[in-house]
């Protein structure tokens, strides 16, 4: 298939070994929600993917194997990372952290800013000024500026207001609505990602134990591996 497929994979941090068997997919133009617990897996099969720690079994992206790629050329294989933490180039500005790691395509710094408004007025300001929302509103813009074909979103909205939260959530709907990219979704809201998500991926214990259509994602499912 021509979008992420993940079977069995395995991954391990040193001698430890952190998943036992993930299986995912999506396909283009898909949002899917990653789901479960903290300290499942969620971040470390993020983290797999995106070829920062060894990994088994089963990953492939475009049809390419992405164990046989460091974490550069996954990237530009057309996989964006928005990491937990709001992690932005702090010494640099706004417009300086956009073009960093621009590449060729529909996304432009203009059509970023018409997506977060506030990062076009403080295009000069270094990002270390900047609020912890608007900080988040730039880890994305600046992935969003790679032209991405699958965009990660490793808890976009951790710690935010809820205005800049909402702000957040509008903007992946429009991701959703308005072009065909992929996107996989981390977030302990689980009545945002209802709202958003095409399919739902739960792990525990490193495992996947559920998947299936998000509207199919029933309370006793939800209470069992997602609630607290």
């Amino acid at each position: 298939m021509s979008g992420l497929h993940l079977k069995d994979l395995t991954a391990t941090y040193g001698a430890s070994q952190a998943l036992f068997g993930v299986d995912l997919d999506i396909a283009e133009g898909e949002v899917v929600a990653l789901m479960g617990r903290n300290g499942m897996g969620k971040t470390t099969t993020v983290k797999a993917i995106c070829r920062m720690i060894p990994s088994g079994g089963t990953l492939t992206f475009a049809e390419a194997d992405l164990h046989a790629l460091p974490s550069h050329r996954v990237a530009r294989l057309g996989i964006g990372l928005v990491p937990e933490g709001r992690r932005c180039f702090r010494d640099l500005t706004v417009e300086e952290n956009l073009v960093a790691a621009a590449r060729p395509g529909d996304w432009t710094r203009d059509r970023v800013t018409a997506m977060f408004p506030r990062l076009g007025e403080r295009l000069t300001q270094r990002a270390a000024s900047l609020s912890g929302g608007e900080q988040q509103m730039l880890a994305i813009g600046r992935a969003l500026m790679t032209n991405p074909r699958l965009l990660i979103l490793d808890e976009a909205t951790e710690g935010l207001a809820p205005i800049v939260r909402q702000e957040i959530w509008s903007a992946i709907r429009s991701l959703k609505d308005k072009t065909r990219l992929s996107i996989l979704l981390i977030d302990k809201s689980i009545r945002e990602l209802a709202s958003v998500s095409d399919r739902a991926v739960i792990l525990e214990r490193g495992r996947t134990v559920w998947s299936g259509a998000m509207a199919d994602l029933g309370t006793d499912i939800s209470e069992r591996y997602v609630g607290v």
